[in-house]
């Protein structure tokens, strides 16, 4: 009796140590996959001309130092010519310079994405 049970728990635990072993296989396999996708490029590595827009830190460091107008000046020159709510508000390098790129929804439902010279106020884009 002593031996049967002994063997059934034998047989339980290769089960077990087997089923791990499956388990850590696959996973690793898997797992040097993913390692020989490469990661995905963001569009401004691919495009050079693709504008890269700035995080918070650097925008207020900017606007402190008097190097690019406030969003409000921005919203002023848009506001004008689209009528309707900002939904989308981002200072991105353009060219040379800093433009704000806004995106509008405007009263009749449609959505515009406004460029306006960062510098000057201007509006230099509309899409």
């Amino acid at each position: 009796m002593f031996d049967r049970g002994l063997k059934d728990c034998m047989g339980k635990s290769i089960s077990a140590v087997m089923l791990l072993a499956l388990t850590l296989a696959c996973t690793t396999a898997g797992a040097q996959d993913a390692q020989q996708v490469p990661p995905p490029q963001p569009a401004h590595a691919a495009d050079p001309g693709a504008r890269v827009c700035l995080n918070q830190k650097e925008r207020r460091a900017l606007i402190e130092k008097g190097a690019v107008l406030h969003l409000a000046a921005a919203l002023r020159a848009v506001r004008a010519r689209v009528p309707g709510t900002l939904v989308r508000a981002r200072l991105c390098h353009r060219g040379e310079g800093f433009a704000y790129v806004l995106t509008v929804l405007g009263h009749d439902g449609k959505v515009t994405r406004v460029i306006v010279d960062a510098v000057k106020g201007t509006v230099v884009g509309e899409r």
